[in-house]
């Protein structure tokens, strides 16, 4: 008998403590989840997150199974390429760029796509078990890419991929993922990953809450850290219907 799944989700955003804008963007959608990052400290990150998820959100909608990885791989592609033309039509928008975690589902399947460092993380129980709650996207960054990174000096503490209106390296990493009941998935800006430790936000996945509960305690555990960037989530609780 095949399980028909069905999925509750909850999004928050906030701004931070130390910021003077949000430059997250997101979309929370039935088929489709999105987190965008707009690059601090450069030119209008904001524009670049909005792009990017106006884009992205245009895929919305039920696809077969086995085109996820195509259809998601060419929106950010497009999104790319949507930054490229505004930066063209408007050059003061030169070096603008964004980070982005997304995921595309259909029926069982889902296919993740990230560029930068934002999140995902699954949290998944098997059998009796509680479950742990593991990062299922890789950071972009020259830490994270380069071998042996720890024995390099002077290696620079910066993202090294990132949605920019460039086509060179900046293509996304596809996973694809096989959804099983009592999944929840998290997809974060990195105001959340880089300030609240791991151990909080895996035993705040794990809380027998429902995915709004979860989302407003994360952003709270964020506020509680200084917030100094924007914090953005995205909370998925897979059901069967």
């Amino acid at each position: 008998m095949t399980l028909t799944l069905s999925v509750d989700a909850a999004s928050r955003s906030h701004i931070g403590l130390v910021r003077r804008r949000n430059e997250d963007s997101f979309y929370q959608g039935q088929w489709l989840y999105a987190v965008a990052d707009g690059l601090g400290g450069h030119v209008a990150g904001d524009i670049a997150s909005a792009t990017v998820i106006e884009v992205l959100q245009s895929q919305d909608r039920p696809f077969d199974q086995a085109d996820l990885a195509g259809v998601l791989g060419r929106a950010i592609s497009d999104a790319g390429e949507a930054l490229r033309r505004k930066i063209l039509a408007e050059p003061k928008l030169s070096g603008m760029g964004t980070t982005v975690v997304a995921m595309l589902r259909s029926g069982s399947a889902a296919v993740l796509a990230n560029v930068g460092d934002s999140r995902a993380y699954l949290l998944r129980v098997v059998g009796a078990g509680e479950g742990t709650t593991i990062q299922i996207s890789e950071d972009h960054t020259y830490q994270h890419l380069v071998a042996d990174a720890a024995e390099v000096p002077n290696l620079p503490d910066k993202l090294a991929r990132f949605v920019d209106g460039r086509a060179d390296g900046r293509s996304p990493d596809l996973t694809a993922l096989e959804l099983q009941p009592g999944d929840r998935i998290l997809l974060c800006s990195d105001g959340l990953s880089s300030y609240v430790p791991y151990d909080l936000i895996n035993a705040s996945l794990k809380a027998p809450l429902g995915s709004d509960e979860v989302a407003d305690r994360l952003i709270a555990l964020a506020i509680d850290q200084g917030a100094p960037d924007n914090v953005t989530v995205i909370v998925i609780d897979v059901r069967t219907s």
